[in-house]
């Protein structure tokens, strides 16, 4: 869904950041990366440092709104991961090549993921055009009435 996202505001991001590429193109983007990577590690004075460094640029509205973000994500995978959900097939679609570019199925959960068919491609560029639209038109829906949010 980020991908759809960034797709539809025209924002130039780099998914790379994902896998430790500086910081993706956003404000506050190596500063949030670097935050999230230590908060994965578990290494407490590394998180330490990030917190301060974050917090000192960003200020305390982004730390809270970062680290809620990060447990909120944390829960979620355990949560798939515990229970062995698949991603399923609209979800799958969606991703496009983002899974293959970002070498995902690296991780030990995509086993429980099936392989992708030989129409994949052309389904994810189907299911991702019409979600673009979509998306698209939502926006424009509610840009002409406002009152309807």
């Amino acid at each position: 869904m980020l991908s759809l996202s960034v797709d539809s505001s025209d924002t130039d991001l780099d998914l790379q950041v994902i896998n430790g590429a500086g910081g993706g193109g956003i404000p506050l983007g190596e500063e949030l990366r670097l935050f999230a990577e230590t908060l994965a590690s578990r290494d407490e004075k590394a998180l330490g440092d990030a917190r301060e460094t974050l917090l000192r640029v960003a200020g305390a509205a982004v730390l809270v709104d970062a680290t809620a973000v990060a447990a909120n994500f944390q829960r979620m995978v355990r949560i798939a991961d515990s229970t062995g959900i698949p991603v399923d097939g609209l979800m799958d679609a969606l991703s496009g090549s983002i899974p293959d570019e970002l070498e995902l199925r690296r991780f030990h959960s995509a086993g429980n993921t099936p392989p992708r068919g030989r129409f994949h491609a052309l389904k994810s560029w189907l299911v991702r055009n019409i979600a673009l639209r979509m998306l698209l038109r939502g926006g424009r829906d509610a840009s002409r009435n406002p009152d309807n949010h």
